[in-house]
């Protein structure tokens, strides 16, 4: 019996790493469950997980792919305080919203929730993260728990849903100022000729096009 997304999905870390080259856990379970890609592409999960991946998939168990990173010890990200700027580049990087702070003031992380996913270091213009090891010499699943996992994924939906919710609120925001300089194009550009007038109106048109597009698949 070939398993579902969901079944494999429940095998995987939750870190939402991308290191195995997909955006998210459950699109590289998609992945899985479509034979679009090998089972050994999860350094959070290390070899346990590839075991526990290849009894649930019947293939074979491989070597983790170098590729895709080296499995290691649990890490969690830690700002140093002195040198944030409060960009909030990492907020909008972190996958589980664990990451407090609001613009041009100083970040922290909540340690307990971080996965270490890594993925703040990168978004951060003053290289002010770095990483603590919180599992000692335990790595993949040793250092992590299927509680853990759980926690993490559901996390990452509601963050998931309450970023759908902002980028619809954006768009619609968008639609409204697009559709009223569309019905004041006439006031609003008195001074410009026919030519310059529609060209405005195929701009804002295709605006508002772009808008509703996004509230409709904020995706």
């Amino acid at each position: 019996m070939t398993p579902t997304v969901e079944q494999i999905d429940q095998l995987l870390p939750q870190t939402q790493c991308t290191r195995c080259g997909y955006p998210d856990c459950r699109s590289y379970a998609q992945a899985i469950a479509q034979q679009r890609t090998e089972i050994n592409r999860c350094p959070p999960g290390g070899q346990l997980g590839i075991e526990r991946l290849a009894a649930l998939t019947g293939r074979p168990v491989l070597p983790l792919d170098p590729e895709s990173g080296a499995e290691g010890p649990r890490h969690v990200a830690v700002i140093d305080e002195h040198w944030c700027i409060g960009c909030t580049l990492c907020i909008k990087a972190c996958p589980v919203d664990c990451i407090v702070g609001t613009h041009k003031m100083m970040h922290t992380v909540i340690e307990a929730e971080c996965t270490g996913c890594e993925l703040c270091i990168p978004a951060c213009p003053v290289d002010c993260i770095s990483l603590d090891n919180v599992s000692g010499e335990r790595t993949g699943w040793q250092a992590w728990s299927a509680a853990e996992a759980e926690s993490a994924r559901q996390r990452h939906l509601d963050t998931l849903a309450r970023r759908q919710v902002a980028a619809q609120r954006h768009a619609q925001a968008l639609e409204r100022k697009a559709e009223h300089k569309l019905a004041h194009l006439e006031t609003l550009t008195r001074a410009n000729t026919p030519d310059e007038l529609e060209r405005k109106r195929s701009v804002i048109e295709a605006a508002l096009a772009r808008a509703r597009s996004r509230r409709q698949d904020p995706t």
